[in-house]
């Protein structure tokens, strides 16, 4: 433990260190200015401020610098802004202790110091600066188990296809570091892709773990179920069953599950309460991927209806999350007749280009307040 002192007078000095070390506080540092606190500190050294300072006991009254600008100044280091400052001062000047208080100082006693007021008032201090540190240590914590969660999470989104046949990219935006929206796809056979966008309820923490739990039920349904509805299906006997676990809060999502066929130039589809994909279907006709299907999770036994579309040429499937059209509908546009707009023009496949780029401006997308998610699916 750690406390300076800082006083142009010597006797002061020694007074304030007597009275510490006689209540255990031996670790004093003795400083006669402000510009010695500052060379403590390393201020003005352009080196990593001192952290291992626990309390500042300060004089306002100092020649050169006085403990009011010394104050503000520590405040502004990020690093320094939560040690504690206390002012020791015989000015009875309320102003003057107004603005000492409105820089940064948490406290202040007077000359001739009260040994049992002082050492009252670091008490008082020194648990503050123990409080704040706690606090901010677990908030270290969390914001790493955040990253390395939001790392995971990440690594569970497939990949772009870039294939003679098809093409798959997306674009991934989550509101928070971790998100409720989710895209997959999985190759069945050399002809076959099974492909799903889903939005969890909410945003945020409880959602992104619902989101990897379904991620992980997921991949197991799509290799071992073929079906858009049966996978869909066997999807909400999982979150039935996640809702009965927990006996809070009964979880759902909506999603768009499908499977593409290249061979036989067809896709089979489920839409379980999601907003309509959009199918361009050989460069001239757009057909809406409607809802006809309750979201997954709202009962614990469903059966679901699947779609078909068959093309002839070529075929671009444009899916999205409700983020999406909430951010362009902010942007004073109509969100639906956008995606639609964006969804009627057949767009060369490069690699390069953001998905989301096509149907809402980078402005827009900044102002976002939900995940928003889009997969743009190419086949020929």
């Amino acid at each position: 433990m750690s406390i300076v002192i800082v006083d142009d007078n010597k006797v002061n000095l020694f007074v304030i260190e007597r009275i510490l070390k006689s209540e255990g506080y031996t670790d004093c540092v003795l400083l006669s200015s402000a510009r010695e606190l500052y060379t403590y500190l390393k201020l003005d050294t352009g080196d990593t401020p001192k952290e291992s300072v626990d309390l500042i006991l300060m004089d306002i009254m100092m020649p050169d610098i006085d403990g009011i600008e010394a104050c503000r100044r520590v405040q502004a280091v990020p690093e320094l802004k939560d040690i504690p400052i206390i002012f020791v001062t015989a000015l009875e000047d309320s102003s003057k202790l107004a603005a000492a208080l409105d820089v940064g100082g948490i406290d202040y006693i007077t000359k001739p110091i009260n040994k049992i007021e002082l050492i009252a008032r670091i008490r008082v201090a020194l648990r503050l600066k123990y409080e704040k540190d706690w606090h901010r240590e677990q908030d270290e914590k969390i914001r790493m188990e955040l990253d390395l969660a939001t790392q995971v999470q990440t690594s569970l989104l497939s990949p772009p296809v870039n294939e003679e046949k098809i093409n798959i990219s997306a674009s991934y935006s989550p509101s928070f570091k971790l998100a409720g929206d989710m895209y997959y796809w999985h190759k069945i056979d050399k002809d076959r892709y099974g492909i799903i966008l889903l939005d969890m309820m909410g945003h945020g923490i409880s959602s992104s773990l619902v989101c990897m739990f379904i991620s992980s039920v997921l991949r197991d349904s799509i290799r071992s179920i073929v079906d858009p509805a049966r996978v869909i299906k066997e999807l909400n006997r999982w979150m039935s069953f996640l809702s009965k676990q927990t006996n809070q809060l009964n979880y759902y999502f909506t999603a768009i599950y499908m499977t593409v066929d290249t061979k036989n130039k067809t896709v089979e589809y489920v839409n379980a309460g999601h907003p309509p994909g959009f199918a361009l279907i050989d460069g001239e006709k757009v057909v809406p991927m409607s809802q006809k299907n309750c979201a997954v999770g709202f009962f614990e036994n469903m059966d679901f209806e699947k779609s078909a579309i068959q093309y002839k040429d070529q075929l671009q499937i444009m899916l999205y999350t409700d983020g999406v059209m909430e951010a362009i509908d902010e942007c004073g546009l109509d969100g639906m007749e956008k995606i639609m707009d964006a969804s009627s023009i057949p767009h060369h496949h490069d690699s390069e280009i953001n998905p989301i780029d096509l149907i809402i401006t980078p402005e827009c997308q900044i102002t976002q307040h939900d995940d928003m998610c889009v997969v743009l699916i190419q086949a020929h």
